[in-house]
């Protein structure tokens, strides 16, 4: 039992949030529960995680998820583990919520050198109607930024995927690049914008960061075949634009392929997604837990070929959030689901599972305050 896994779990303790053998103390090996030396606090070994107080071992629930999450179907776990089908939504969901605190703990957190971004939105069916998934994607690092869930491919939606980014973004100089939906410019106009202090009386002009390009790719459809493609520089210079990309090294011109193929893994992972699909979506709630938890082990857990490097005399294979830098190694699902998260990190993932525009409109927690 490792004490610097977990941490107090009393507000009111002075030591509240503190990890390691001088703060708790192992107070039963036999329930794996720990007791804090502040307030005499006893806390288990797995509060904070995906697995805390499940009665199936940790194994089995580890390796079931983890299927979920590469996109094996629900039917074939139940027949296979001799499940019940409510207890492996269950247990998707419970890691999908953990996935997302995860998320806001580890990307969230203005870390990420982004300098080439790109954005795009895919449907799913929900009994009569569609259901938007908005993503975005670091393409240097191959870094999945964030997603959010919407009834409509509004401005709500759109602007919820630009407030991730730039929660993401250590610095706001970075290209964006998109298709042709006018909301895109919109909401990351209004999420980046800063007020530009002249020292005169009255309300500063609101302007863009320097660096900060925006760039959109338009195709032009025929018989379901791309028979044109135009490109607009809407913010900056095509000459900025171009010299961007030689020095992420993410082509020669503006492209949204990197973020097509990573809706290619999305849909391949998570069955309502792919396309002539008769699955539904159950519910909006079931589906962003199920793509964050799908995000958070494809940028912690997959590597990326595109992204393997030499270094120390051999081929160093890496993860998208070990080239963002917010990692050095290559975790494991079980290393995910089971790491302790504190109450602000979790209330953090439930704000990002929330979906409507009136639950986007309530206050956001502190972890993510801008």
């Amino acid at each position: 039992m490792d004490p610097s896994t977990v941490f107090c779990p009393n507000p009111e303790c002075r030591r509240h949030g503190e990890r390691g053998a001088e703060t708790l103390r192992v107070h039963s090996r036999k329930e794996r529960r720990f007791r804090c030396a502040a307030c005499g606090t006893t806390v288990a070994a797995t509060a904070g995680t995906a697995l805390h107080r499940l009665r199936t071992p940790a194994a089995t629930v580890v390796l079931v998820v983890t299927l979920l999450a590469h996109g094996c179907p629900l039917q074939a776990i139940v027949a296979a583990f001799g499940l019940d089908e409510r207890t492996v939504r269950s247990w998707a969901a419970r890691a999908g919520h953990h996935c997302a605190a995860f998320h806001a703990q580890s990307v969230l957190t203005g870390r990420v050198e982004l300098g080439h971004v790109q954005a795009d939105e895919i449907w799913a069916r929900l009994r009569g109607l569609r259901v938007w998934l908005a993503l975005a994607l670091a393409v240097p690092s191959r870094l999945w930024l964030g997603a959010a869930v919407g009834r409509s491919r509004d401005r709500v939606l759109i602007g919820t995927v630009a407030d991730l980014v730039g929660r993401c973004a250590r610095h706001p100089a970075f290209l964006v690049c998109t298709d042709g939906l006018g909301a895109y410019w919109t909401a990351f106009r209004r999420r980046l914008r800063r007020p530009l202090r002249t020292g005169k009386r009255g309300r500063p002009r609101l302007v863009l960061p320097d660096g900060f390009l925006f760039a959109q790719v338009v195709k032009q459809d025929a018989q379901r075949r791309v028979v044109a493609v135009e490109r607009r520089v809407v913010h900056g210079t095509a000459a900025a634009v171009r010299a961007v990309l030689r020095a992420t090294w993410t082509g020669v011109d503006t492209n949204t392929a990197s973020i097509e193929r990573l809706n290619a893994t999305v849909r391949a992972r998570i069955a309502p997604l792919g396309r002539r699909c008769r699955r539904l979506v159950g519910a909006e709630a079931l589906l962003v837990r199920h793509v964050y938890l799908v995000g958070t082990l494809y940028n912690f857990c997959t590597v990326h070929r595109a992204l393997d490097r030499w270094a120390d005399g051999r081929w160093e294979r890496r993860t998208p959030a070990m080239a963002a830098g917010l990692t050095e190694r290559v975790w494991t699902a079980a290393e995910v689901l089971s790491l302790p998260l504190a109450a602000a990190d979790r209330h953090a993932g439930a704000w990002l599972l929330t979906t409507g525009p009136a639950c986007r409109a309530g206050p956001l927690p502190e972890v993510l305050a801008a």
